[in-house]
């Protein structure tokens, strides 16, 4: 089943990927041939990861939480939904769409 999934870093920095076989994946980012990015900033340490249907849900959720700021990153790590819902509200307090 296809992953998104999200490393730490030994910089601190996160890393958002998405694959179709997980643990072949993070065998990869631990040998150092998973991205030139973790490469450099190894080791790695995965701290999230979501299965999902389809490839494509997996690379959209990919796009989306990659998009997202370092503090709802790690919002999603703790599982505090009420923090990312908070933090995706418009600026003056209007929640998305109205």
């Amino acid at each position: 089943m296809p992953h998104v999934y999200m490393l730490r870093c030994a910089d601190g920095s996160y890393y958002v990927g998405s694959t179709r076989d997980l643990q072949k994946r993070l065998q990869q980012h631990a040998t150092g041939l998973g991205s030139r990015y973790t490469s450099s900033r190894m080791p790695v340490e995965l701290v999230w990861s979501q299965e999902t249907e389809t490839i494509p849900q997996a690379y959209a959720l990919e796009k989306q939480v990659q998009g997202w700021s370092r503090a709802k990153r790690e919002a999603l790590i703790a599982d505090q939904w009420d923090v990312i819902v908070k933090r995706s509200r418009r600026r003056g307090g209007r929640p998305p769409g109205g």
